[in-house]
């Protein structure tokens, strides 16, 4: 008997959930933080050095970092982002900021004051403003920032020896009044020294006022500005510039549109795919994938955490992942079915069976993340904490969302004698009469042996990685700025470009071209590459001249040497790490023998990416390391489903006396796992492509590495991981003579897949 009310309690809960995504989802996507890659806005990292020479200590940057913040006050930027790294370093990120080039003076200039006479001599220093006493006003209809003294007496002595100064034949009475002035360098009596003076009023009386008006041909904004200076006081320290990149508003608006209709386009191919595919488990995907990408962007608002443009990549492969838990889950209740088992019994036998692959498989995966966010920097950082949320959140939705809201319907009744809605054909399902196990259970790939010839895919594997090395050699890595040094210039314009044009338009304004790569669909955009590294007033006056020729401003990004040899160490070092962390894990939780092949097999697929980036001179850039991790992370997981499946086969041997045995394992093993290892894949490309076709350009090279990755992950765990493993376990019964296979169950999660 069909019990009603259980469908209904899908539907009054689905209502429920579906309703209340509706009238928040606008508010949490209004909240949640874009970065600067996505809204404009620039970002810088200072080298801050003291004064006085002393060393950089804690109490240093702490207030720097809180002078910096002042500063950012004067701006009007919310919510901004500054970061203590390292021992000498402070990362600022300001999204949002309409007038950079303003916002980078403001945050690097020292505002100190200094009042001086024709002589250079200092007579009065910021130190003898009232806190907090300049405001913007005006003298005769014009702005001025006046300013209130501590001492009116002091300000009286310096006006009569200024005043007393001789007016002929060259007018000595006057008061300078510089922001950082350079000793050694900025003279009063040198014009072209002059810059950082704001003005010199000729002093002819004597004052007693404890205010003073300071003169300057200021715009409004300008006076308020320095006012604002004044009050929030001179920076403690020296800061130097080692990393910058600006983006502008126009770049940041098309790359969020690009992406976001890449992520419909691609989640909207998933769900058709489940849906197709998988019937009626497609469909509670559909509704728990929703809820996994509601959840993900709820948890993120909540962290106020930024979302950059690698960001929303993370979220939409995020949907990749959370198919996959849902895929282990339906493949296994399907194998159930054609054991002969009911669908209820199917179904809890597949959700037991599968919980220790999905957690296994999410949790390195999740290890790779985690590296990406300790070692990342910036837009990776982003990216591996939305991997991250979306890792949790998918293990939270497929293992409990899909069992709860799927379990409503299968202990209804109503697929009692329906197994077709679960993609499960009549012809494929035995009798339980048959007494049929999984270990003996038909595939559709059973006249394949993947073992037969893995010789020659360990040779093949070789060959590519000899001829990796050789072309890494002679093509070597286009390194982009990131791990070398130099600028970097993004602009677009209204037609189409020439190289020719572009290098004639940098060589006008001097400087040469390193590289220039051409973007876009009719060529509108270009990429430049410069040696030189480019200070604030350099890449202000390079923005200027390119909003004047291709009426759009350049986005562009400079690196230091001395960064970009410290951020290609932190990524080997991350690669390095991530893949001993999972050698560990995995031999933990199965043995050594599957960790190697495992770590093994990961390096292969990082290894000829790599290579093909070389091969085809695709720029190597920091979100690289971040395809990379996220590649490792693909790759065990796929192995980690094909090795736990090798176990849970070992298991029901008993005890294994001879290579043929083992043969058999892996062959069976993987043909049972290879209808998911090609499902999940498919979807993850699905939605890798979309990103590739129509997302942002600037994470193209990120999505190629992706696509590239992938496909090798799918190989090597069945080709180089399982086979590698085999040769290994071959040794150890050529020495044991025996293998022993029972099960500890207090040791290892029950049924694995």
């Amino acid at each position: 008997m069909v019990k009603r009310s259980r469908i209904l309690a899908f539907f009054l809960i689905a209502i429920v959930i579906f309703a209340a995504i509706g009238t928040t989802s606008k508010g949490i996507l209004n909240e949640i933080k874009l970065g600067l890659d996505l809204q404009g806005g620039f970002e810088v990292l200072y080298e801050v050095d003291t004064l006085d020479g002393s060393k950089v200590d804690e109490e240093v940057l702490t207030s720097t970092a809180q002078a910096l913040s002042k500063r950012i006050d004067v701006l009007g930027v919310s919510e901004p982002s500054i970061q203590v790294e390292g021992k000498d370093r402070i990362r600022v990120q300001l999204a949002g900021v309409k007038d950079q080039d303003n916002a980078r003076k403001i945050l690097s200039t020292q505002a100190k004051l200094s009042f001086r006479d024709y002589n250079d001599k200092e007579m009065m220093t910021g130190n003898d403003l009232k806190e907090g006493g300049a405001k913007q006003g005006y003298m005769d209809n014009k702005p001025v920032v006046e300013v209130t003294l501590k001492n009116p007496e002091k300000f009286k002595k310096i006006s009569e020896q200024i005043s007393a100064m001789p007016e002929t034949p060259v007018v000595t009475n006057v008061l300078a009044i510089w922001l950082d002035f350079e000793e050694g360098k900025d003279s009063i009596q040198k014009p072209d020294t002059t810059d950082n003076m704001i003005s010199s009023p000729t002093v002819r009386e004597v004052f007693t006022t404890n205010k003073v008006n300071i003169t300057g041909n200021f715009t409004v904004k300008e006076a308020k500005e320095l006012a604002d200076l004044l009050n929030a006081g001179s920076l403690p320290v020296d800061l130097t510039e080692k990393y910058s990149t600006s983006v502008g508003a126009q770049f940041g608006e098309k790359a969020l549109q690009d992406t976001v209709l890449a992520g419909v386009i691609g989640i909207a191919a998933i769900f058709l795919f489940m849906l197709v595919y998988y019937r009626f488990p497609g469909f509670i995907a559909v509704v728990t994938l929703s809820i996994y990408i509601f959840l993900t962007l709820l948890v993120f608002d909540w962290m106020h955490a930024v979302l950059t443009l690698p960001g929303i990549a993370a979220l939409i492969l995020g949907v990749g992942m959370a198919v996959d838990a849902n895929i282990i889950t339906y493949e296994r209740i399907k194998d159930e079915l054609k054991l002969g088992r009911s669908v209820k019994a199917a179904f809890k036998e597949g959700n037991k069976n599968s919980l220790a692959t999905i957690t296994d498989a999410n949790l390195t995966t999740l290890l790779a993340a985690g590296v990406l966010f300790v070692y990342g920097t910036s837009s990776v950082k982003g990216f591996a904490t939305t991997l991250i949320i979306s890792i949790l959140m998918s293990f939270i939705t497929a293992v409990y969302g899909t069992r709860f809201f799927m379990g409503l319907w299968v202990n209804s009744n109503i697929f009692n004698n329906h197994p077709g809605w679960f993609g499960t054909r009549k012809k494929d399902i035995h009798s339980l009469a048959e007494k049929k196990t999984l270990y003996t259970l038909p595939t559709h790939f059973d006249k394949f042996d993947f073992v037969k010839h893995r010789k020659k895919f360990y040779a093949f594997s070789i060959a590519l990685t000899v001829i990796g090395i050789i072309f890494l050699f002679v093509f070597k890595l286009n390194l982009g700025i990131d791990f070398t040094s130099g600028t970097r210039v993004d602009f677009t314009s209204e037609k189409s470009l020439t190289q020719e044009q572009i290098e004639a338009d940098f060589d006008k304004l001097g400087y040469e071209t390193e590289s220039i790569v051409l973007s876009g669909t009719n060529n509108e955009g270009g990429i430049v590459r410069l040696n030189e590294e480019l200070n604030k007033e350099e890449i202000s006056d390079l923005k200027k001249e390119f909003t004047a020729l291709y009426n759009t401003e350049p986005n562009i990004s400079t690196v230091s040497s001395a960064v970009g040899k410290e951020l290609a160490k932190n990524a080997m070092k991350a690669v390095g790490i991530a893949s001993l962390g999972i050698i560990l894990y995995v031999s933990i939780r199965f043995e050594w023998r599957m960790a190697l092949p495992a770590v093994v097999s990961l390096l292969h697929d990082a290894f000829f990416v790599i290579t093909i980036f070389s091969v085809l001179g695709l720029e190597v850039d920091i979100t690289f390391i971040a395809a990379i991790l996220t590649i490792v992370g693909y790759s065990i997981n796929d192995t980690i489903v094909t090795f736990d499946r090798i176990r849970e086969n070992m298991r029901s041997k008993k005890k294994i006396k001879t290579t043929e045995e083992l043969v058999e394992i892996v062959n069976i093993s993987i043909r049972q796992t290879l209808t998911r290892s090609i499902n999940t894949v498919l979807t993850v490309l699905i939605a890798v492509i979309a990103l590739m076709i129509f997302g942002s350009e600037s994470i193209r090279n990120f999505s190629i590495a992706l696509l590239i990755g992938m496909l090798c992950g799918v190989y090597s765990s069945i080709f180089i991981a399982s086979q590698f493993w085999l040769d290994l376990k071959n040794k150890e019964l050529k020495q044991k003579g025996t293998l022993k296979t029972v099960p500890d169950e207090k040791k290892s999660l029950e049924g694995q897949v």
